[in-house]
């Protein structure tokens, strides 16, 4: 009983340490040139205990993102009640994250590498709050009026991070008013005069 459960601390070990050293070899070496024998070896395991558990090194990117670890960030709508705010606010912090220069080449490897894996895709999706998280903010202010009662909320969530995943891969410089005016010409939320 006792040999279980120290099997299963040290394979929960092992895990975290792969999937930090997946996230600190993501950083440094980007996409292409992640490969599973460097990661096994800045983590100290074999690469078949890699292989074990994962099948690709984009089943270890998606991961990595699933824990927070390679956007640390959590990018939350907030919601205040303002549909215009809140959404100009989390695209802010979004543009903000993204135009770090470190960030930015992160956030190039990890478009990369949705391009070639939908998990990978769908968890940085997930990453930037464009899930549930923006999902339930869209409904919330579709229940209050602030959006049509038949505005396509899928597609104003898809927008959004197009918008985003198109300033990272073209490197532009985000103008401080680019935010409430990408959140009006998707949404159709009124922009204000305030700030």
């Amino acid at each position: 009983m006792t040999k279980g459960r120290r099997g299963a601390v040290r394979s929960e070990a092992a895990r975290i340490s792969i999937l930090h050293a997946t996230a600190a070899q993501f950083a440094l070496r980007g996409w292409d040139h992640l490969a599973i024998e460097g990661i096994a070896t800045a983590a100290g395991v074999g690469k078949q205990t890699i292989y074990r558990w994962w099948s690709s090194k984009a089943g270890l990117v998606a991961d990595c993102l699933l824990e927070g670890l390679l956007i640390p960030e959590s990018f939350v709508p907030a919601d205040t009640g303002d549909l215009r705010a809140d959404l100009t606010t989390w695209l802010t912090a979004v543009f903000e994250f993204a135009d770090e220069p470190r960030n930015a080449v992160l956030f190039r490897s990890l478009v990369g590498a949705a391009a070639e894996d939908e998990r990978v895709g769908l968890q940085l999706r997930d990453a930037l709050g464009a899930s549930s998280a923006l999902q339930s903010r869209l409904e919330a202010a579709r229940t209050l009026g602030q959006l049509a009662a038949d505005a396509p909320l899928q597609q104003i969530s898809d927008a959004l991070i197009g918008v985003i995943i198109l300033h990272v891969i073209t490197r532009a410089a985000t103008e401080p008013e680019l935010p409430a005016r990408l959140v009006h010409a998707v949404t159709g939320a009124p922009l204000s005069r305030r700030g």
